[in-house]
């Protein structure tokens, strides 16, 4: 039997590191797998991970077909028993269900990773998609922290660290971004409610100063 399963959480719990390891795992136990990914941070055709990890992948668009995808490698000799598919939020729900096939009439383990929602806490429609027919649904471990030191439950836009609740669904930006850019950053419900950013709140560091013992 095949499973479709979901990883999710909010940006800065794993996600991608997370599907790196599931893909060194399976691979070492001699499985072959395919690795999908899209708007990755480390531009087209690669997964990578905050950690520095990156791997090439196919780049998902508009266009791919998961479902022709498989049968494309097999029909030529390939062997595939799974797909790690990253940034999974991106894809389209017609894709989702494509994933679904794949698992329930190939037999191919699908692991999908991405967040739930947006930054104004809506769904994206391939994450609802896939809650509707993943087999499992695992809520990543890794605790993101807002800037106030809360477990961080949503996702904010910001522009030179201002949070932004206008404009496209998609748009491509990262953590850690220079004035005037387009990032994110995540926060806890009561800061994503005020749109209080690090920034915008000239939040200190959540730990405490380190005790002075040269006295």
């Amino acid at each position: 039997m095949a499973d479709l399963v979901f990883f999710s959480g909010t940006m800065d719990c794993g996600k991608s590191t997370l599907a790196l390891q599931m893909d060194y795992t399976h691979a070492t136990r001699g499985r072959r797998g395919v690795i999908f990914s899209r708007d990755d941070r480390a531009g087209a055709e690669m997964l990578s991970s905050r950690l520095g990890l990156a791997v090439p992948a196919v780049e998902v668009t508009e266009d791919t077909d998961f479902w022709q995808e498989v049968v494309h490698r097999r029909t030529r000799g390939q062997v595939v028993d799974y797909l790690v598919c990253d940034e999974a939020q991106f894809y389209a729900p017609e894709q989702i269900e494509q994933l679904a096939r794949v698992v329930d009439d190939l037999v191919v383990d699908v692991f999908a990773f991405g967040i739930t929602t947006d930054f104004r806490t809506r769904l994206f429609p391939g994450s609802a998609r896939l809650l509707e027919l993943a087999d499992r649904v695992e809520v990543l471990q890794v605790r993101a922290l807002c800037w106030c030191g809360r477990r961080a439950t949503h996702n904010a836009r910001t522009v030179g660290g201002a949070m932004v609740t206008e404009g496209e669904q998609m748009v491509v930006g990262d953590t850690g971004t220079r004035t005037g850019e387009v990032g994110y950053e995540v926060l806890c419900r009561r800061h994503h409610r005020a749109g209080l950013t690090a920034t915008s709140a000239h939040a200190p560091s959540p730990s405490p100063d380190p005790l002075d013992l040269s006295g």
